[in-house]
């Protein structure tokens, strides 16, 4: 089978607005959560977010075309120009290509989504509401329908192999990593884009995850996300994207790029247990797993690290930790929830997750699990990275996620 590579990571997070600041920021234990500012929260009793600040459309997506996207779809188009652009994949200045890709039909795009253009849906709703079924935007349904993130993506950059967009709540971007790698490894596309997009921090986003009580409602941010902690209350809602080139090795080569990582591994899984609930023990999270280490063709003591989902929830951390426990055994490979610095982006969790995978190969150097202070009776099974061990080199990452329904997927990545 064809071998997959890395050979570009983009992404826009609550962390900064491009790779490197993502990156620094994770590695250096910063606090992208902060207090709400995109609108009024007040009413509904939650404070704080992860949310994106500062963010230019203008720099890669354009004055012009931001008017006609949703920030779901205007978040992965720059965070896509990135990666493209570390790839040495954009196109030459003044060409009238749209990438360097040689055969735009070999040339796919997969992403994760959870809900759509949402600020779109609540703006239009409202004036529906105040206005009436007239005042309309025409572009209401193709800004906010989830498909169009990858359907966007495609359009800017040319790719006119597969194109399709993953809804399974919070394992979306995983699942569409997975889906793109398995595209490669088959020989059905050479280049592919993959990752995914959120943007949720709005009113009715953070007021539909408040009614479900699944958010935090501490308004200190440094106390707001702790994955794993024995006194966690919820997740910290957040937003942005995260984008991945991967190529098979041989078109990689051929133009000599330089090559991130490998992806060796996918694996998913359903728990078949509850609408929102994971399954206590984690046994569907335990295959999902499970079958990524089999289609990698390796044994648990292999991966070093193992970015967790780890959303600060006392159902998903216990059920994690108990999964974790039985694929890994207790204490042993090395864990942590990234969560306690970005929150939670849904639908794109596991691609900013993925760039910090990639990242924690690259550097050599593992994030630390943010806001754990005290293990319960199921997180002290789990060996999370903090101070003392967080400069360990990974061979291999094992990055997993989880989302209502029951959806379960998981991605193993290997140094180059």
């Amino acid at each position: 089978m064809t071998r997959v590579v890395i050979t570009g990571i983009g992404a826009v997070t609550p962390l900064g607005n491009d790779t490197k600041t993502f990156l620094d920021g994770l590695f250096d234990e910063k606090l992208g959560i902060k207090p709400i500012t995109k609108f009024d929260a007040t009413e509904t009793g939650i404070s704080v977010a992860g949310q994106v600040d500062g963010f230019d459309p203008a720099l890669r997506v354009g004055k012009r075309d931001a008017r006609k996207l949703d920030l779901f779809s205007q978040y992965a188009i720059d965070a896509s120009y990135q990666a493209l652009d570390q790839a040495g994949l954009l196109p030459d200045e003044g060409s009238e290509a749209k990438s360097k890709v040689a055969n735009s039909e070999r040339f796919g795009v997969i992403l994760g989504n959870g809900i759509g253009g949402l600020t779109t849906i609540q703006e239009q709703v409202i004036k529906m509401h105040e206005k009436g079924p007239q005042r309309v935007s025409p572009l209401f349904v193709p800004e906010s329908i989830p498909n169009m993130v990858s359907g966007n993506v495609s359009l800017r950059f040319g790719a006119r192999g597969v194109n399709f967009t993953v809804v399974t709540a919070c394992a979306s971007a995983t699942n569409a990593i997975g889906e793109a790698f398995w595209r490669i490894q088959s020989g059905r596309e050479d280049v592919m884009l993959t990752g995914g997009s959120e943007a949720t921090v709005n009113e009715i986003g953070i007021a539909g995850f408040a009614a479900l009580t699944a958010l935090s409602k501490e308004e200190d941010p440094t106390q707001a996300s702790k994955p794993f902690d024995k006194n966690r209350h919820g997740f910290v809602l957040g937003e942005g994207s995260g984008i991945l080139v991967m190529e098979s090795l041989e078109h990689a080569e051929a133009r000599g790029a330089n090559i991130l990582a490998e992806v060796v591994g996918y694996g998913a899984s359903s728990d078949a247990y509850h609408m929102t609930s994971p399954a206590p023990d984690g046994e569907g999270a335990a295959r999902a797993m499970k079958a990524a280490l089999k289609d990698a063709d390796i044994k648990p003591e292999d991966i070093t690290y193992l970015n967790a989902h780890g959303t600060a929830t006392g159902a998903n951390d216990s059920g994690e930790a108990e999964a974790v426990a039985s694929v890994f055994g207790p204490n042993s490979v090395l864990v942590s929830s990234t969560k306690g610095m970005t929150g939670h982006l849904l639908g794109a969790a596991g691609a900013i997750e993925a760039v910090a995978s990639v990242g924690a190969i690259d550097r050599g150097q593992l994030p630390v699990n943010v806001g754990f202070v005290e293990p319960d009776e199921h997180t002290k099974l789990v060996n999370l990275v903090n101070e003392s061990n967080k400069n360990t080199a990974p061979e291999y990452v094992l990055s997993a996620n989880y989302g209502f329904g029951g959806h379960n997927a998981a991605v193993v990545f290997k140094k180059w």
